[in-house]
Protein backbone atom coordinates (compact mmCIF):
# COMPACT_ATOMS: atom_id res chain seq x y z
CA UNK A 1 0.00 0.00 0.00
CA UNK A 2 1.29 3.10 -1.17
CA UNK A 3 2.41 5.86 1.59
CA UNK A 4 2.68 9.72 1.53
CA UNK A 5 6.30 9.47 1.18
CA UNK A 6 6.00 7.22 -1.70
CA UNK A 7 4.00 10.06 -2.96
CA UNK A 8 6.34 12.86 -2.09
CA UNK A 9 8.77 11.03 -3.99
CA UNK A 10 7.12 10.39 -6.79
CA UNK A 11 5.78 14.14 -7.12
CA UNK A 12 9.44 15.10 -6.19
CA UNK A 13 8.39 17.33 -3.47
CA UNK A 14 9.39 16.95 0.30
CA UNK A 15 7.05 15.13 2.64
CA UNK A 16 5.81 17.75 4.04
CA UNK A 17 4.89 19.41 1.00
CA UNK A 18 2.58 16.86 -0.31
CA UNK A 19 0.98 16.70 2.99
CA UNK A 20 -0.41 20.29 2.11
CA UNK A 21 -0.84 20.33 -0.95
CA UNK A 22 -3.40 16.77 -0.16
CA UNK A 23 -4.83 18.40 3.01
CA UNK A 24 -4.81 22.44 2.32
CA UNK A 25 -3.86 22.92 -1.13
CA UNK A 26 -4.96 26.41 -0.67
CA UNK A 27 -1.33 27.14 0.78
CA UNK A 28 0.49 25.46 -2.05
CA UNK A 29 0.87 26.46 -5.59
CA UNK A 30 -1.28 25.01 -8.03
CA UNK A 31 1.33 23.30 -10.55
CA UNK A 32 2.49 21.38 -7.38
CA UNK A 33 -0.94 20.29 -5.91
CA UNK A 34 -1.49 19.03 -9.42
CA UNK A 35 1.35 17.30 -9.81
CA UNK A 36 0.89 15.45 -5.88
CA UNK A 37 -2.68 14.39 -6.69
CA UNK A 38 -1.62 13.08 -10.14
CA UNK A 39 1.04 11.02 -8.12
CA UNK A 40 -1.37 10.39 -5.35
CA UNK A 41 -3.99 8.84 -8.11
CA UNK A 42 -0.59 6.78 -9.69
CA UNK A 43 -0.36 5.16 -6.51
CA UNK A 44 -3.98 4.73 -5.76
CA UNK A 45 -2.97 6.53 -2.66
CA UNK A 46 -5.59 6.93 -0.07
CA UNK A 47 -5.44 9.77 2.55
CA UNK A 48 -5.62 9.29 6.47
CA UNK A 49 -8.33 11.71 7.16
CA UNK A 50 -8.06 10.73 10.43
CA UNK A 51 -4.22 11.89 10.86
CA UNK A 52 -4.62 14.88 8.77
CA UNK A 53 -7.51 16.54 11.78
CA UNK A 54 -5.34 15.38 14.56
CA UNK A 55 -2.89 17.61 12.82
CA UNK A 56 -4.69 20.24 13.21
CA UNK A 57 -5.45 19.49 17.13
CA UNK A 58 -9.08 18.20 16.04
CA UNK A 59 -10.89 14.65 15.86
CA UNK A 60 -12.17 14.97 12.74
CA UNK A 61 -15.91 13.55 14.74
CA UNK A 62 -18.55 15.49 15.73
CA UNK A 63 -21.49 14.27 18.31
CA UNK A 64 -25.13 14.23 18.21
CA UNK A 65 -27.10 13.69 21.73
CA UNK A 66 -30.51 12.67 21.52
CA UNK A 67 -32.90 12.13 24.69
CA UNK A 68 -34.13 8.90 23.90
CA UNK A 69 -34.54 6.45 20.41
CA UNK A 70 -37.96 5.73 21.23
CA UNK A 71 -39.03 8.88 19.80
CA UNK A 72 -39.19 8.24 15.54
CA UNK A 73 -38.79 12.52 15.27
CA UNK A 74 -34.98 12.28 15.99
CA UNK A 75 -34.44 9.67 13.05
CA UNK A 76 -34.71 11.63 10.07
CA UNK A 77 -33.10 14.77 11.94
CA UNK A 78 -29.79 11.89 12.86
CA UNK A 79 -30.10 11.52 9.00
CA UNK A 80 -29.85 15.25 7.94
CA UNK A 81 -27.26 15.39 10.30
CA UNK A 82 -25.08 12.60 8.88
CA UNK A 83 -25.28 14.06 5.25
CA UNK A 84 -24.08 17.19 6.21
CA UNK A 85 -21.36 15.41 7.85
CA UNK A 86 -20.28 13.09 4.96
CA UNK A 87 -20.51 16.19 2.66
CA UNK A 88 -17.33 17.75 4.94
CA UNK A 89 -15.24 14.80 5.68
CA UNK A 90 -16.45 14.30 9.20
CA UNK A 91 -17.87 11.27 10.83
CA UNK A 92 -21.09 11.51 13.06
CA UNK A 93 -21.13 9.46 16.72
CA UNK A 94 -24.69 9.17 18.04
CA UNK A 95 -25.16 8.76 21.78
CA UNK A 96 -28.21 8.99 24.46
CA UNK A 97 -27.86 11.86 26.73
CA UNK A 98 -30.95 13.54 27.73
CA UNK A 99 -28.92 16.57 29.61
CA UNK A 100 -32.36 16.48 31.98
CA UNK A 101 -29.85 16.28 35.72
CA UNK A 102 -25.96 17.48 36.62
CA UNK A 103 -25.02 14.04 37.16
CA UNK A 104 -25.01 13.83 33.26
CA UNK A 105 -22.18 16.29 33.18
CA UNK A 106 -19.56 13.77 33.82
CA UNK A 107 -21.03 11.50 31.10
CA UNK A 108 -21.13 14.35 28.25
CA UNK A 109 -17.36 15.01 29.95
CA UNK A 110 -16.27 11.62 28.43
CA UNK A 111 -17.92 11.34 25.54
CA UNK A 112 -16.38 14.72 24.51
CA UNK A 113 -12.81 13.68 24.84
CA UNK A 114 -13.57 12.32 21.59
CA UNK A 115 -15.21 15.04 19.29
CA UNK A 116 -14.41 18.44 18.29
CA UNK A 117 -18.02 19.42 19.29
CA UNK A 118 -22.16 18.76 19.48
CA UNK A 119 -25.50 18.64 18.62
CA UNK A 120 -27.49 18.41 21.37
CA UNK A 121 -31.11 17.31 20.50
CA UNK A 122 -33.99 18.38 22.07
CA UNK A 123 -31.93 18.96 25.74
CA UNK A 124 -34.02 18.25 29.04
CA UNK A 125 -32.57 20.28 31.81
CA UNK A 126 -32.36 23.51 32.65
CA UNK A 127 -30.98 26.48 30.90
CA UNK A 128 -28.22 26.72 33.40
CA UNK A 129 -26.87 22.69 32.68
CA UNK A 130 -27.35 23.32 29.25
CA UNK A 131 -25.16 26.34 28.96
CA UNK A 132 -22.66 24.67 31.35
CA UNK A 133 -22.68 21.29 29.40
CA UNK A 134 -21.77 24.32 26.22
CA UNK A 135 -19.30 25.80 27.85
CA UNK A 136 -16.92 22.57 28.06
CA UNK A 137 -17.11 22.50 23.90
CA UNK A 138 -18.94 23.67 20.79
CA UNK A 139 -22.53 23.45 21.15
CA UNK A 140 -25.77 23.85 18.80
CA UNK A 141 -29.09 23.38 20.25
CA UNK A 142 -31.85 21.53 18.35
CA UNK A 143 -35.38 22.05 18.89
CA UNK A 144 -34.46 23.86 22.12
CA UNK A 145 -33.12 28.00 22.71
CA UNK A 146 -30.83 29.12 25.43
CA UNK A 147 -29.57 32.67 26.16
CA UNK A 148 -26.02 32.74 24.11
CA UNK A 149 -26.01 29.59 22.36
CA UNK A 150 -26.32 28.67 18.65
CA UNK A 151 -29.43 26.52 18.10
CA UNK A 152 -31.74 25.15 14.99
CA UNK A 153 -35.19 24.85 15.93
CA UNK A 154 -38.50 24.41 13.97
CA UNK A 155 -41.18 26.66 13.86
CA UNK A 156 -43.99 23.65 15.13
CA UNK A 157 -45.51 26.33 17.75
CA UNK A 158 -46.65 28.68 14.65
CA UNK A 159 -47.77 25.49 13.04
CA UNK A 160 -49.66 24.28 15.75
CA UNK A 161 -51.46 27.85 16.10
CA UNK A 162 -52.16 27.55 12.65
CA UNK A 163 -53.92 23.74 13.16
CA UNK A 164 -56.47 25.72 16.17
CA UNK A 165 -57.18 28.68 14.07
CA UNK A 166 -57.97 26.73 10.64
CA UNK A 167 -60.36 24.40 13.41
CA UNK A 168 -61.58 27.29 14.66
CA UNK A 169 -62.54 28.95 11.26
CA UNK A 170 -64.17 25.02 10.30
CA UNK A 171 -67.03 25.40 13.02
CA UNK A 172 -64.97 23.02 16.06
CA UNK A 173 -65.58 25.68 19.43
CA UNK A 174 -63.80 23.48 21.96
CA UNK A 175 -60.46 21.84 21.35
CA UNK A 176 -58.21 19.70 23.30
CA UNK A 177 -54.25 19.73 23.17
CA UNK A 178 -52.74 16.96 24.50
CA UNK A 179 -48.95 17.71 25.52
CA UNK A 180 -45.80 15.90 25.36
CA UNK A 181 -43.19 15.02 27.62
CA UNK A 182 -42.07 16.48 30.76
CA UNK A 183 -39.23 19.23 30.49
CA UNK A 184 -40.20 19.52 26.51
CA UNK A 185 -39.18 22.85 25.45
CA UNK A 186 -40.88 22.70 22.44
CA UNK A 187 -44.13 21.50 24.97
CA UNK A 188 -44.00 24.39 26.46
CA UNK A 189 -43.77 26.42 23.74
CA UNK A 190 -46.83 25.32 21.90
CA UNK A 191 -48.77 25.37 24.97
CA UNK A 192 -48.16 29.01 25.24
CA UNK A 193 -48.67 30.00 21.27
CA UNK A 194 -52.14 27.18 21.46
CA UNK A 195 -52.84 29.62 24.56
CA UNK A 196 -52.49 32.90 22.77
CA UNK A 197 -54.23 31.23 19.40
CA UNK A 198 -56.99 30.13 21.26
CA UNK A 199 -58.08 33.93 22.73
CA UNK A 200 -57.79 35.35 19.44
CA UNK A 201 -59.82 33.17 17.79
CA UNK A 202 -62.37 32.87 20.62
CA UNK A 203 -62.45 29.25 20.95
CA UNK A 204 -61.98 27.60 24.06
CA UNK A 205 -58.60 25.05 24.69
CA UNK A 206 -57.95 22.81 27.37
CA UNK A 207 -54.65 21.05 27.53
CA UNK A 208 -53.91 17.64 28.97
CA UNK A 209 -50.25 16.61 30.13
CA UNK A 210 -47.71 16.09 29.95
CA UNK A 211 -47.29 12.90 27.78
CA UNK A 212 -44.70 10.29 26.31
CA UNK A 213 -44.64 10.84 22.64
CA UNK A 214 -45.71 7.33 22.36
CA UNK A 215 -48.40 5.24 20.84
CA UNK A 216 -49.06 3.45 24.02
CA UNK A 217 -49.69 6.98 26.18
CA UNK A 218 -52.34 8.02 23.08
CA UNK A 219 -54.19 4.73 23.55
CA UNK A 220 -54.21 5.20 27.31
CA UNK A 221 -56.22 8.68 27.15
CA UNK A 222 -59.00 7.20 25.35
CA UNK A 223 -61.25 7.46 28.74
CA UNK A 224 -60.02 11.05 29.07
CA UNK A 225 -60.87 12.07 26.37
CA UNK A 226 -64.22 10.63 25.52
CA UNK A 227 -65.54 12.04 28.93
CA UNK A 228 -64.24 15.25 27.57
CA UNK A 229 -66.18 18.12 25.39
CA UNK A 230 -63.76 18.39 23.17
CA UNK A 231 -64.65 18.72 19.68
CA UNK A 232 -61.26 17.96 18.03
CA UNK A 233 -58.16 16.75 19.82
CA UNK A 234 -54.48 18.46 18.71
CA UNK A 235 -51.84 15.55 19.80
CA UNK A 236 -48.49 16.37 20.65
CA UNK A 237 -46.88 13.99 18.20
CA UNK A 238 -48.26 11.75 15.79
CA UNK A 239 -47.76 8.59 17.49
CA UNK A 240 -49.88 10.16 20.58
CA UNK A 241 -52.25 10.93 18.27
CA UNK A 242 -52.63 7.16 16.31
CA UNK A 243 -53.09 5.68 19.84
CA UNK A 244 -55.88 7.59 20.85
CA UNK A 245 -57.40 7.39 17.25
CA UNK A 246 -57.47 3.90 17.25
CA UNK A 247 -59.29 3.51 20.92
CA UNK A 248 -61.74 6.26 20.13
CA UNK A 249 -62.63 4.65 16.19
CA UNK A 250 -63.25 1.55 18.14
CA UNK A 251 -66.13 3.33 19.84
CA UNK A 252 -67.70 5.27 17.12
CA UNK A 253 -66.11 8.52 18.77
CA UNK A 254 -63.74 9.38 15.97
CA UNK A 255 -63.40 10.85 12.63
CA UNK A 256 -61.08 8.67 10.22
CA UNK A 257 -59.45 9.93 7.21
CA UNK A 258 -60.73 12.76 5.81
CA UNK A 259 -63.92 13.60 7.85
CA UNK A 260 -66.25 10.56 7.51
CA UNK A 261 -67.14 9.57 11.13
CA UNK A 262 -67.22 5.92 11.99
CA UNK A 263 -70.88 4.23 12.91
CA UNK A 264 -72.80 5.02 16.20
CA UNK A 265 -72.14 7.61 18.81
CA UNK A 266 -73.58 10.82 19.13
CA UNK A 267 -70.19 13.24 19.39
CA UNK A 268 -67.50 13.00 16.90
CA UNK A 269 -64.10 14.08 17.56
CA UNK A 270 -61.59 14.89 14.92
CA UNK A 271 -57.77 13.56 16.16
CA UNK A 272 -55.70 16.21 14.09
CA UNK A 273 -52.32 15.32 13.01
CA UNK A 274 -52.57 11.62 11.97
CA UNK A 275 -52.58 10.28 8.62
CA UNK A 276 -55.57 11.83 6.48
CA UNK A 277 -56.09 14.96 8.64
CA UNK A 278 -54.12 17.81 8.41
CA UNK A 279 -51.02 17.29 10.03
CA UNK A 280 -47.51 19.45 11.32
CA UNK A 281 -44.85 18.63 8.89
CA UNK A 282 -41.41 18.63 10.11
CA UNK A 283 -38.84 18.42 7.67
CA UNK A 284 -36.24 16.52 10.19
CA UNK A 285 -33.48 16.11 7.92
CA UNK A 286 -33.22 19.37 6.61
CA UNK A 287 -33.13 20.40 10.79
CA UNK A 288 -30.65 18.21 10.93
CA UNK A 289 -28.27 19.66 8.27
CA UNK A 290 -29.07 22.85 8.90
CA UNK A 291 -27.89 22.36 12.51
CA UNK A 292 -24.50 20.52 11.81
CA UNK A 293 -23.79 23.09 8.99
CA UNK A 294 -23.83 25.92 11.92
CA UNK A 295 -22.24 23.85 13.87
CA UNK A 296 -19.19 23.35 11.15
CA UNK A 297 -19.30 26.84 10.43
CA UNK A 298 -19.43 28.41 13.71
CA UNK A 299 -17.31 26.83 16.32
CA UNK A 300 -16.67 28.41 20.51
CA UNK A 301 -15.52 31.44 20.21
CA UNK A 302 -15.47 32.90 16.77
CA UNK A 303 -18.75 35.57 16.92
CA UNK A 304 -22.22 35.69 17.90
CA UNK A 305 -24.05 32.56 18.31
CA UNK A 306 -27.08 32.17 15.37
CA UNK A 307 -30.34 31.61 16.24
CA UNK A 308 -32.95 29.96 12.86
CA UNK A 309 -36.17 29.30 13.21
CA UNK A 310 -37.07 27.05 10.21
CA UNK A 311 -40.74 27.18 8.72
CA UNK A 312 -42.93 24.30 9.41
CA UNK A 313 -45.67 24.14 6.74
CA UNK A 314 -49.06 22.27 7.38
CA UNK A 315 -50.41 19.38 5.68
CA UNK A 316 -53.94 20.32 4.89
CA UNK A 317 -54.82 16.74 3.52
CA UNK A 318 -56.24 17.88 0.65
CA UNK A 319 -58.92 20.69 2.96
CA UNK A 320 -57.50 24.02 3.12
CA UNK A 321 -57.44 26.07 6.80
CA UNK A 322 -61.46 27.07 6.75
CA UNK A 323 -62.38 23.49 4.91
CA UNK A 324 -61.50 20.97 7.60
CA UNK A 325 -64.50 19.19 8.75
Amino acid sequence: MATLSDVAVRAQVSKATASRALSRPELVAPATVARVRAAAADLDFVANRAAQHLARGRTGILGLLVPTLSNAFFAPIIGGAQIRAEEADLQLSVAVLPLEDPAELGRFDRLATGVDGFLVVAPRGPDSLVAEAAARKPVVLVDREVDGLGSVVADTAGAFAELLRGLAAAGHRRILYIGGPDRSWQNAQRTATLHQAATAVGVLLDVLGPYPATFDAGAGLVDRVASSDADAVLPYASDLGLGLLLGLVGRGLARVGDGVPTAGGDRLIRVVGVPGTPRVDVDGERLGAAALGQLISAPAGTGEPTRARLHVPISWAGEGPGQAR
